[in-house]
């Protein structure tokens, strides 16, 4: 229902625009494909620039980085969505990447769990079934329900590689958007999870790690360890279409900072 929704709220600006603007061509149509966890800052872009831009309309399909990946590589869109950085191999099969924005990675768990702070270690143990009930980290006895994305997503691969715990996760739920993995956190008082700090994480609580908290500033200084970039996936020796080039432009121009500031990502700026 989310994807459907954000593919329509997208349509919607775009034809808002069109017809305060009483333009009677066809739309110029920019596609973008990829990343959950680029959401919110992708249709910020997206709403902006479509009303600046009354000809033209951009679409968002948010299916996860690997899905976005692999529709730039085979041209099914214009702009692949990663929120991680591209792998040797996706890029000597064609594909350039350009980081657009910075975003941390929030470790969350239930409002009602008393941990406050946890290391980079306890969170490898919590996740990969070493820890097994949150007393041996602070908490209460009861137990750990390790809550993460499904295989191919960008927050989960950003994760594991900055946790170091690359196939050695014990998931209980393995969920294929980042609102999913919050909705579950926030329904069980013994989950942890991580999400987005770009996301809504209002019904859950963000605990710091090795006493950093996960905010804007701390993960421009590279204070706050568990980080990744919003990166654009296009193909390295085909020219995008001028719409899709104007866009791609703006997204990683001074002007775009602060709409993917308020959107809650770090601007390259």
């Amino acid at each position: 229902m989310k994807k459907a929704f954000a593919i329509v709220l997208v349509a919607l600006l775009a034809m808002t625009a069109l017809m305060a603007s009483g333009a009677s061509e066809e739309a110029a149509t920019v596609s973008t494909d990829g990343s959950t966890s680029m959401e919110k800052v992708i249709l910020s872009l997206a709403e902006q620039y479509m009303a600046d831009n009354p000809g033209v309309n951009i679409t968002y399909n948010p299916t996860g980085s690997g899905t976005g990946i692999t529709a730039a590589l085979e041209g099914r869109c214009d702009i692949g969505l990663s929120s991680r950085a591209l792998k040797d191999s996706e890029k000597e099969s064609g594909l350039t990447e350009t980081v657009v924005a910075y975003d941390g990675i929030a470790i969350i768990v239930n409002a009602d769990n008393p941990v406050t702070d946890l290391s980079i270690e306890q969170i490898a143990g919590l996740f990969s079934g070493a820890i097994t009930n949150w007393s041996e980290v602070g908490g209460a006895d009861a137990p750990v329900v390790p809550v993460g994305r499904e295989a191919g997503s960008g927050t989960r691969s950003g994760f594991e590689e900055i946790v170091g715990v690359v196939d050695s996760c014990k998931y209980s739920q393995e969920l294929t958007s980042t609102g999913a993995v919050i909705t579950a956190v926030s329904q069980n008082p013994g989950a942890i999870g991580y999400a987005s700090l770009a996301s809504n994480l209002d019904s859950v609580k963000m605990v710091t790690v090795g006493g950093i908290e996960a905010s804007e500033a701390t993960v421009k200084s590279g204070e706050y360890a568990i980080q990744r970039p919003f990166v654009f996936a296009t193909k390295t020796d085909t020219a995008l279409s001028e719409a899709a080039q104007n866009f791609f432009d703006y997204c990683v121009s001074p002007e775009a900072a602060e709409i993917i500031t308020a959107a809650g990502a770090v601007s390259i700026h």
